[in-house]
């Protein structure tokens, strides 16, 4: 249910969870009773927002209009830039044949 500002002629301005059917409809004041018209007292919190969401937003916003192509420059996981792989279990030996560092030696490399 939204929140919604109302605002008493006697106590003053409260806010009040209410259905979005009844959104027009006038609130009962929480403190005397009287029936209280809606008012738009501000914007809506958006700033309340963890920080982990607004960065998820931002970058989605972000790549909403300059997506990240992988054809142009660096594609993803480049291993001159990135964070480096590592040379992996295959070793080459000096007359070009190939050696398995703690793996499966006789399975056939492709």
């Amino acid at each position: 249910m939204p929140l919604y500002d109302y605002s008493c002629a006697q106590c003053g301005d409260f806010a009040a969870m209410r259905p979005l059917a009844q959104w027009r409809d006038p609130a009962s004041c929480p403190d005397c009773g009287a029936a209280s018209a809606r008012i738009v007292a501000g914007a809506p919190a958006l700033g309340a927002l963890s920080s982990a969401v607004n960065r998820a937003r931002a970058a989605n916003e972000r790549n909403a209009h300059e997506p990240r192509a992988t054809r142009a420059g660096h594609g993803m996981n480049c291993g001159c830039c990135g964070g480096g792989r590592s040379a992996g279990k295959t070793r080459k030996t000096a007359d070009g044949g190939k050696t398995f560092v703690a793996s499966r030696p006789w399975m056939i490399s492709h």
